[in-house]
Parts: structure tokens; sequence; C-alpha cells
């Protein structure tokens, strides 16, 4: 079978289920050698000679735990390197390398002392339960390499892991300090893919010490992808005056296929400078091994292949080499060598000249040698066919085809992540901008308004937001308007519960300067009811799941699916941003309506009611007029007297607050108009002057507000005080109470304000005022008396009872304070 410049020329199977070394907890153990290494070669050749090697499997060495060398359950590799043994550990945050004596045979196993140990600049290994740092999906890589002058070029065994560089190129990769100490420097590759080095006659010799990792660690390059294989070729031709033939070309291979080749070369100046070349080679790959002659030996699981670094072409090379004298070829073309699934791979030195024999290991257990004989009786192809070129050139537009689609697949992740990078920054402009403008105008507002419309045969309270971009940043894809609106509990009902209803609008290219309206109704219910005050806050949320969600969620087909540990969810469980806006309380005051007052060219809206069916409406029209029910709302409205509730406010405080915006009309209209001016009917009143005005509560009752100048006496040494008494009269308690609490709220604000400004208040005899304090303590204990009072007694006299706590109430609902 012709593979590429090699063939097959038999594969032995030796055992199955072979012992490593290298055991999985991380035990590094010395194998006791109960037969000979001769003994088997005897038995080799005498197999050989009977025509039966794949019938007779190799003896079993039994590894015993006595043998143990380092009890470390944190190793990860290790090579020998003359009398030294050198390790890589995995530390909590590092990679650790570690060199200890090597163990003499017959002796101790144990080895004789730690000489140094250094940690390695990597990234944090992945953290597994209770801080342990878990094993990881790739094993780094060791490799020994050695100048000319510290060790013979062939002085090692071709399984140590150690190599031999030329002079140049020695210098060019370490350093002068290292050519200059003639010191071995240990390779190291990690997981991560970084490719370090560490001159082994630098380290510290004292583990109390250990040495700086930024003076001792250098890196000399980064693949990208996990460390298979570190490595040294020869890649020219020994001249005949060249006693010692050193290694003059370093290979690094990456488990995706990534190869990377560093020589030393000459440029155009004729100054000394190393030439690096990557190649991308099929993968993945799972072992790799250096041979003879330049070729490097790589395995995946549906190949093993070699390639060919060596400048020397095969008279049946199907590509032509295209490189400068004493460079790397331009191009590597892997020749398969039929064999599959190979996890371990080694080449032994017992191959003849010019041949090739690899010690394999497959993935179910089956240890095989595998001989390549260049001379086998196999002819080799002297031409290239039509057939074969054309084979080639099929398999050549199949490569290019998949690294086509490859690259339009990345190009199309990097856009995506690159759109959502933006959109990123974007936002983050918008939320510094926000939230560093607390004070003053926001660039970025929402303005909420309130209104009565007819909206499917019933009248509706609706309240508009209008959000304004007044920044310099545009809101696009990902940013929604959260309008959340939170309804208070019914004053009669003391078991009802809070309720929130949250409306999402998604905010589609608002530019700077636009604007966007949003409409939403507030009530009445499914029940006829609309319970006052109603807060409507509103926010602006950015959806992180939505703009970066699907650029983290793109994966390269052509890779290996990252495992579960590798994948975290990078994202907050609240997936979004949110930045409030504003926050408005709609009550009673913007809420009435005021028939009365309407435009001559417009229609009133009439008491609210729910919407009935035409049908209904015509037959009741039909049947004539109808008593009305007698419920308790109508009885109350007919034979009680209306709730009233009074508050006094000094007029020094109103005019100071109103300022000349209503100059030309009284205070007592101008205190109207100040009250209602959040109301949609505000215009109509400031038009018509009025100092009362009777309104219409959203469940159809009646409310008056009725505002009149007034002397308070007896409150001040220095003489009456001039005030304003605000009157608030509805035959619904309930309508009563909400209305004096949208004026009580109105009031704390404006003597907040006018606190923050310095004002002072008048002098006041305070005797009066406890006078007072002590009267509506009087009164809210004879509120408790009437109440128990009530609880006990029947039915006769329990309505004097009743009336009397209903004077009590009117009495406390007028004080005789006032507002300063």
């Amino acid at each position: 079978m012709v593979a590429g410049r090699h063939c097959f020329g038999r594969v032995h199977t030796c055992l199955s289920g072979v012992e490593a070394d290298m055991a999985s907890d991380g035990l590094l153990a010395v194998p006791d050698w109960s037969v000979s290494r001769d003994d088997e070669d005897d038995r080799d050749d005498q197999d050989s000679e009977d025509g039966q090697v794949d019938e007779l499997p190799a003896p079993v060495i039994p590894v015993h735990p006595d043998t143990c060398v380092l009890p470390s359950a944190t190793l990860h590799a290790f090579t020998v390197l003359d009398d030294v043994l050198i390790t890589l550990a995995q530390g909590p945050t590092q990679w650790k390398v570690q060199v200890f004596e090597r163990p003499c045979p017959g002796e101790d196993p144990r080895p004789g002392g730690q000489i140094g140990e250094v940690e390695l600049s990597t990234c944090t290994p992945p953290a597994g339960s209770l801080g342990e740092p878990t094993a990881p999906r790739f094993l780094p890589v060791l490799c020994c390499a050695s100048p000319p002058g510290s060790r013979a070029p062939h002085g090692h065994p071709w399984g140590s892991g150690g190599v031999t560089l030329e002079g140049p190129l020695f210098g060019l990769l370490f350093g002068s300090d290292a050519s200059l100490l003639e010191s071995p420097v240990i390779l190291c590759g990690l997981p991560d893919g970084q490719l370090c080095c560490v001159v082994l006659k630098t380290l510290v010799t004292s583990r109390s010490a250990p040495g700086d990792p930024k003076a001792l660690v250098k890196i000399l390059h980064h693949l990208e992808e996990p460390v298979i294989f570190i490595g040294a070729l020869r890649t020219e031709l020994p001249s005949e005056d060249m006693e010692d033939a050193y290694c003059d070309c370093l290979v690094a291979l990456g488990h995706h296929g990534r190869t990377l080749a560093i020589k030393a070369s000459w440029d155009e100046a004729g100054h000394l400078v190393p030439e690096l070349r990557e190649y991308s080679l099929p993968g993945p790959v799972l072992c790799a091994a250096r041979g003879r002659g330049g070729h490097v030996y790589h395995s995946t699981p549906s190949d093993l292949c070699v390639v060919d670094l060596a400048q020397e072409s095969s008279p049946w090379d199907l590509t032509q080499r295209d490189r400068a004298p004493g460079g790397l070829p331009s191009l590597l073309c892997p020749a398969s060598l039929s064999a599959c699934s190979v996890v371990t791979l080694s080449v032994s030195s017992r191959a003849p000249e010019g041949g090739a024999e690899l010690l394999a290991l497959s993935a179910k257990g089956r240890l095989m040698t595998c001989s390549l004989d260049p001379h086998s009786e196999t002819p080799h192809p002297t031409r290239v066919t039509s057939a074969n070129a054309g084979q080639k050139i099929k398999e050549l537009l199949s490569g290019i085809g998949t690294v086509s689609e490859r690259v339009s697949s990345l190009k199309k992740a990097v856009d995506q992540r690159d759109k959502a990078l933006t959109c990123l920054n974007e936002a983050m402009n918008v939320s510094c901008a926000l939230l560093s403008s607390r004070e003053g105008p926001r660039p970025i507002s929402c303005t909420i308004s309130t209104s009565w419309s007819r909206l499917q045969l019933q009248d509706m309270l609706t309240a508009t937001c209008l959000l304004e971009n007044s920044s310099g940043f545009s809101l696009d894809r990902g940013w929604a308007l959260c309008i959340q609106v939170l309804r208070s509990s019914r004053a009669l009902d003391l078991d009802s519960a809070v309720s929130a209803i949250t409306y999402t609008i998604p905010v589609d290219q608002l530019g700077p300067g636009g604007q966007r309206e949003v409409t939403l109704p507030l009530g009445p219910g499914e029940d006829g009811a609309l319970d006052l005050p109603v807060t409507v806050s509103c926010a602006l949320f950015y959806s992180l799941r939505e703009v970066v969600g699907g650029a983290l969620a793109l994966t390269d087909p052509f890779k290996d699916p990252p495992s579960n540990e590798c994948t975290p969810d990078v994202l907050p469980e609240q997936e979004g941003v949110c930045l409030p806006l504003s926050e408005h309380t709609v009550d009673m005051l913007q809420g009435l309506r005021f028939p009365g007052l309407a435009a001559p060219h417009t229609q009133a809206l009439g008491p609210l009611s729910p919407a009935r069916d035409p049908v209904h409406t015509f037959l009741g029209t039909c049947c004539g007029p109808v008593s009305q029910p007698a419920g308790p709302a109508s009885l109350r409205a007919k034979y009680l007297p209306p709730s009233v509730a009074t508050i006094k406010v000094s007029a020094e405080l109103l005019r100071a607050t109103l300022g000349d915006s209503h100059a030309g009309v009284s205070l007592c209209c101008a205190t109207l108009q100040w009250l209602l001016a959040e109301n949609a009917t505000a215009d109509i009143v400031r038009a018509q002057a009025l100092s009362s005005v009777q309104g219409v509560a959203p469940d159809g009752t009646d409310v008056h507000l009725i505002i009149r100048e007034v002397a308070v006496t007896d409150l001040c040494p220095a003489g009456p005080i001039q005030a304003m008494e605000i009157q608030v009269e509805s035959s619904s308690l309930a309508n009563m109470c909400r209305a004096h609490h949208a004026i009580v709220g109105r009031l704390q604000r404006l003597v907040m304000e006018q606190a923050a400004r310095g004002s002072s208040p008048p002098d006041l005899r305070l005797q009066y005022l406890h006078q007072i304090q002590a009267n509506h303590e009087t009164l809210l204990r004879e509120v408790q008396t009437l109440r128990d009072r009530l609880c006990t007694e029947d039915e006769a006299s329990s309505c004097t009872t009743a009336q009397r706590l209903l004077q009590v109430y009117r009495q406390l609902r007028s004080p005789s304070l006032l507002l300063l």
C-alpha cells in the first residue's frame, strides 16, 4: 500500500489494555522491568523468522505501587533530562514547573530533592468544587532543548523528549544568556495555547524562594489552541565535513491542526533572523511524534498522517515545494498512512536506515507497531496520472470550499459580535448620560399627562407618556419603554391588595431629537370602578439577552463542541439594565371632570357609566322612566348632608409660590387654578377666572371645590393673618377623602419648597396652639369611646351614637390650624 512517500510493511498488535507510566490520579511510577529488552528482541527476531508475529502478544510489564516516585494529584506532565526529573503540575491559580534530582536505579525510587521551581504566567485554570482545580481537558506537554555544547547530539533516546538545537537557532529562540550558560531550556506547551520556555540553570536552588516568573519565564508564541506536540527536526542534509548534525527547526502542533515551524535564516542584509511559518493541518489532532529526515507524524480520529519539512523532495511527490534555499516549505501536504484513532504515538529507534517504525496505541487500547519501509517491493508511481491529478484537484477544491464556508461562518459571527459591541457601547453612553444628570434637565425624559376620552362606548381616563430623546445617542434594538401602573387599594375595602400592571413598548430607531408617544388606559375596570390615586412609573429597559445572546450563541461548526464546563452562562439573571425616567401620581384632582365648564363648540363627556348594550338602551327608552334603585350611595346623597373638609393656607405663602404666573386675577382664582393645573380642563378654569367649581368624580358623584379668603385671629400677636380656606364637599365620603388627600399632597410640597428657600413663619401664640392640640386629643379620645360603644349598643341607641361620631369626624376634618 503506497501512502505518500511511505508504505506499510507490517502492523503488529502487541497487547490490549496497556498499563501507562503516568496514572490517571497523577502518580508518577517507575515500572518493574521483569523482562529484559534483550530477551524481547530475541523473541521478536524468532517470531519474525517463524512468521507468527501477529499471534503471540508481548509480555505485560506490571507497575507496582511501591515504585511511585511523586505521589501528587496535581502532576500532569514530566520528562527526564540527564540527571534531573522535570515535572509540570497544576496549582490553584497557575501551572508550576518543578525540577528534582533523578532517582538512581536500585535505590529509593523517590527523588533526592527539589532543585528549583517556577510558576508559569498563564490564565487561571477552571475551578472545581471547594476551590480545587479541575483536571484540564487537554494535558500540557514538555520538551527539553539543549545547546550544542551541553550534550552529544544523539546521546538521548528518541522517546526522552529532549532535543539538541543548532547554536544559531538556540541563541535566536532563548537569548544570549542561555547560550553563554550552555544551559538546557524547558519548553512547555499549555492547554490555553501558550508556548513558554524556562532556562534550566536560572531556576532558584531553594524551594522557599521561588523565582520571579517575569524574569525566568519567556513566552515564545501563542497557538490560540491547546498544544499537543513540541519537538525539533533536521530539515537540511548535513554536509560531508559536518561531524555532528543538530536539529535546525523547532515544531509545535496544536489540537485543531495549527502548526508552527521556527528556523534560523538570513535576511537581505546578512543578519541572522528567525524564520517563522504557520501551517494548517487536518484536525483535530490527537497526538504527534517526530521522526528522522524532517518527518512529523500526527494522528486524527480518521487517519494517521505524515508531513515532511525536509528540503530533499521525493521523486514521487505530487506537489513541488515552493521555498527559498534553506527555508521552510510554504505548504505542507499530509500523506495518509491508513490508520485511525491513534491516541498515543512514538517513533522507535530500532528502524532500519531510511525506514521508520512507529509504536501506536489505539483508542480501543491496542498497542501496534507500524513499520514504514521506503524500499518495499510495492511499486511507486513514476509519474502523475490524469486520474490521480483529477482526484487531487477534487480534494483541493473540496478543501477550498470547506475553508470558504468556514470563513463565511466566522465572518458572520464576527459581524454579529461587532454589532453587539457597538450596541453595548451605545447603551453604556446612554446609561452614563442618564445617571450623571440627576439634577437639571435630563437628556432622555418621559412626561406624563392625563385626559378623559371615549373608548368602546365608555368614558376612560387615559395617561399619555411622551418619550423625548434630547441626547446625542440613538435608542436602537434592545431598548424598550416600560410603564408600570400601580393602583392603590380601595378606601372602603381594607382587604383589597395593591395591583400593578407593566406595559413594555419596544423603542425602535429613536434618534436624537425624536419623540415617541404612548397612551394607556387607567380605568375604570370591568367593575366600573377607578381607584385613585394611581402611580405611573416610566423606565428605559435594555435587554442584554436580545442584543448579546445571539452573538454569544454562535459557535464554529468546524470545531469540537465545547464541554459543559467551558460554557458558563455569562449573562446576568435579570437579563437587562433598567434606567428609571419619571414617576407621576394621578390623584382625584386630575381625575375630576367639569361638564358645566365645557366649551360651547365641544360636547362634554357625560357622567361615568359602564358600557351598555344599544338594545338595552332602546328598550329602556321605550318602557319610559323607571324608579331608580335605592342603593346606599343614592340614599346617602339624598338624606345625609355632604361630607366637608377644610384646609387653611397663609395668603403670603401662596403669593410667594404663585409669583407672577397668575397676575391679574384674585388670589382665590389663582389658588383654584394652581390646584387644577394638572387637570385636562385647566385652560377652561383659567379662562373663566373661577374661585369655586363643581366637578364630577370618576364614579359620577359631585365634588365641590370652594376657595375663599378668611382672616385667622388669636394666632399671631401682631394681628389677624390673611389666609385662603380650601373647602372640599362631596356626597361620597371616599371621594371627599381622595380630593382632600390630593390637596394636602400639593400643600406639603409647597411648604417644603418654601422651607428650602429659608423663609421663616411669623411669631405665634404657643398657648393657642397648645389649646388646639388639646382639643384635638379630646376629640380623638371621644372617637375611640364612640366606636367602642357602637359595638355594644342595640340598634336604637347606636343611631344616636353614630350621629355624634359623624359630628366629631366633621370637627376633625375642619381644624383651626393654618399652614404658614
